[in-house]
């Protein structure tokens, strides 16, 4: 993959993300600056997301630490606990909520 393809990629798990928290009408703020996308939560708690280029993964940092995710058969998977991308921030959002979210 190249890094417009990676860019491109990235873009849309951006947008998916955006639309679920916007869909789930959870409590959660989001801000995207450059290449970082910013979750902030009623307690001022925060989930970073951001885009990797050299590497071409995505990283994401939460109260239950830093978890990296590479392309693997068309799903963003985590090199520590396999799991996808959207699943992780989905988990990740309720720790800091404190709540379940329904996500789509």
């Amino acid at each position: 993959m190249n890094d417009t393809e990676f860019h491109q990629l990235v873009d849309i798990q951006m947008q998916n993300i955006e639309e679920a928290i916007d869909d789930s009408g959870a409590d959660i703020d989001y801000e995207v600056t450059g290449n970082v996308m910013t979750l902030e939560f009623e307690d001022r708690s925060q989930i970073i997301i951001n885009r990797q280029e050299p590497m071409h993964e995505i990283w994401l940092a939460s109260k239950s630490g830093g978890f990296h995710f590479k392309l693997i058969d068309d799903v963003w998977t985590c090199s520590k606990t396999g799991k996808a991308l959207f699943e992780m921030v989905k988990e990740e959002c309720e720790k800091h909520a404190d709540e379940e979210i329904e996500w789509v």
